[in-house]
């Protein structure tokens, strides 16, 4: 419960019934309690809403598909396609620079 062990708890309550008295002591933990029971409730019905308006999101039509693209027809080719590259198109050897 928040990481607070019972040694913790037990000054807690020690410190809130010296500085609120034994008698206004339990009706300040009934109202605690009522108050965080609204808040559970609150929040559990918050989370209920979003689920159900990401289901509704969900269920949505979706556009039919578009039509499908043309098909090509293919053409066949008369010559080879020739991946390397032209011998006066790649970068020329620099001879210049001594080896080491």
């Amino acid at each position: 419960m928040f990481g607070i062990g019972m040694p913790e708890l037990i000054i807690i309550l020690v410190i809130a019934l010296l500085v609120i008295g034994p008698h206004k002591l339990p009706e300040l933990a009934k109202s605690l309690g009522k108050g965080l029971a609204e808040f559970k409730k609150a929040s559990e019905d918050f989370q209920r809403n979003i689920h159900e308006e990401a289901r509704k999101a969900e269920e949505k039509p979706v556009a039919p598909p578009a039509a499908p693209p043309e098909q090509v027809a293919a053409v066949p080719h008369s010559e080879p396609v020739t991946t390397t590259t032209p011998p006066e198109a790649q970068p020329a050897e620099k001879k210049d620079a001594p080896h080491a």
